[in-house]
């Protein structure tokens, strides 16, 4: 039985402890996607604080897949100085960080896409903010090519892997979903179909960066929508990835349109309410080979390890580590007192008008 605390090793990359950051929008690059020095301090403090794995915010592909200001982009060289300074500063204070590759689709307006969105399909939905456009063969081809280039300009930079953000509702999702994806042709229907195109993109982004480079995935083990991606088609396209060699699986779900289950849940007050999404990663873990993790409302560290203890290979967490980026340090050395985050989603709000999202409860007078 693993304990939080034990080794992990992902295709060689060998991680001090289980406990990994996941993914969090931080809206602390410029306009253009450019790294400021503030984000290279907030990944600098989650090292220093032992985090095992720092999975960076999503890091847009392709210009038109960018969802939110301040997001960071990986579609170009001009970043090169600075995410080698932030590759670097993880580096020096003996921690890994994998950055998370993201096109947001349907899920973006023209006001940051910079045009219409890109979506499988030309539907609005309850996730999508308006009518997207659909996606022509040259132009998947072209977001295939873009995920590739991303993952190799990523390890040239230095990060120790990359991660695929096939979770939330974001592109690959939308393609996995058949509420996104009522395409008629070899990406449309059957979901061995609907999975085409993250097999492609997984499969350009190995080619890019070799067989001894990890390539993970956050993968939505169920969507919580009407008609949206199902628990069972979930479970098929991570076997599939499976047989592929991917190299670890995240397990979220939800989207913006999931209501009560979306993916960043509020109220989490009790040890019941954590690790929302267990049961589907025990069921994608029970079917692959490689490494799975579980993300979703984990504040205790019982309630981690107990995770652990039922077969899962790591425990990710996001909110928490925005309050207590010293969480994992906090734990291991003997106060296992629960995380003080309290699931307010308070520390989002700053990010859109502050240039960067921060702990509001940690700010209030005692």
């Amino acid at each position: 039985m693993a304990t939080l605390f034990e080794q992990l090793s992902i295709n060689g990359m060998t991680l001090h402890n289980r406990l990994v950051r996941s993914a969090t929008w931080e809206g602390m690059c410029e306009a253009n996607g450019r790294p400021t020095q503030r984000l290279i301090n907030c990944y600098r403090s989650l090292a220093q604080g032992s985090v095992g794995l720092i999975i960076t915010g999503y890091a847009f592909v392709s210009p038109e897949g960018k969802q939110l200001p301040g997001t960071m982009g990986i579609h170009g060289d001009d970043f090169a100085i600075e995410m080698r300074s932030l590759t670097g500063a993880v580096h020096e204070q003996g921690g890994k960080i994998c950055i998370q590759l993201v096109h947001t689709g349907g899920q973006t307006d023209s006001k940051n896409a910079g045009r219409r969105p890109l979506a499988p399909s030309a539907v609005k939905v309850d996730q999508f903010p308006e009518q997207p456009d659909e996606l022509g063969k040259e132009e998947i081809a072209r977001l295939v090519a873009a995920f590739a280039a991303g993952a190799r300009r990523a390890k040239d930079y230095g990060f120790d892997a990359v991660q695929l953000h096939g979770a939330h509702g974001y592109l690959i999702n939308q393609f996995l979903s058949p509420l996104t994806n009522r395409r008629s042709d070899e990406y449309g229907g059957s979901v061995e179909n609907r999975g085409r195109f993250l097999l492609e993109v997984y499969r350009a982004v190995r080619q890019a960066v070799g067989n001894g480079f990890p390539v993970m995935i956050k993968l939505n083990g169920c969507d919580h929508v009407d008609g949206g991606l199902s628990a069972e088609d979930a479970l098929t396209a991570a076997k599939a990835l499976g047989a592929e060699g991917i190299d670890a699986i995240e397990v979220s779900s939800g989207t913006p349109a999931s209501g009560s289950q979306s993916p960043v849940r509020t109220k989490i007050d009790t040890a019941e309410q954590e690790g929302y999404n267990l049961a589907l990663a025990k069921g994608i873990k029970a079917a692959v080979g490689c490494p799975v993790l579980a993300v979703g409302g984990f504040r205790s560290f019982a309630v981690a390890q107990q995770a652990l203890a039922g077969g899962l290979d790591g425990i990710a967490l996001s909110r928490p580590f925005i309050w207590e980026p010293d969480l994992a340090r906090r734990w291991q050395g003997g106060d296992t007192a629960r995380a003080r985050c309290i699931s307010c989603n308070g520390c989002f709000r700053p990010g859109l008008k502050e240039g960067g999202i921060r702990c509001v409860v940690a700010e209030k007078p005692a």
